[in-house]
């Protein structure tokens, strides 16, 4: 068991939209699921055995919604990854394209110039 601090509080208020106004004026004690469990172990009703249960639901179901996020963020992270190296690589294509068609601009121009010198035939 331990008691919340402030920056705690306010994270806690903002998640289940608490009011400000009146409540609790001190910071709240609370338990760790390891305290829960020994707290089970003491209590011995059936109304403990009961929410003893559903806490402990309640903490493997949050368990599995912070793997499940955590699997989605690296998910994200590793498709960021590769459209990035996607950008890079699109980059590069469009700059060898510049590059052919400049090379072939250069090319029509350089067979259409005007010829000096002697001409033979009619040309």
């Amino acid at each position: 068991m331990f008691q919340l601090n402030e920056e705690e509080i306010l994270n806690l208020r903002s998640q289940i939209a608490t009011s400000r106004w009146g409540g609790r004026r001190s910071f709240p004690y609370v338990f760790t699921e390891h305290g829960v469990l020994m707290l089970s172990s003491v209590l011995n009703s059936d109304m403990a055995i009961k929410v003893n249960i559903q806490i402990m639901r309640v903490y493997v179901r949050i368990r599995e919604m912070i793997m499940l996020n955590s699997e989605i963020l690296s998910r994200l992270e590793n498709m960021e990854r590769r459209l990035h190296e996607n950008d890079n690589q699109v980059i590069t294509i469009f700059e060898y394209l510049k590059q052919f068609e400049l090379e072939k601009q250069n090319s029509l121009k350089q067979k259409n110039r005007q010829r000096l010198g002697y001409k033979i035939g009619g040309d």
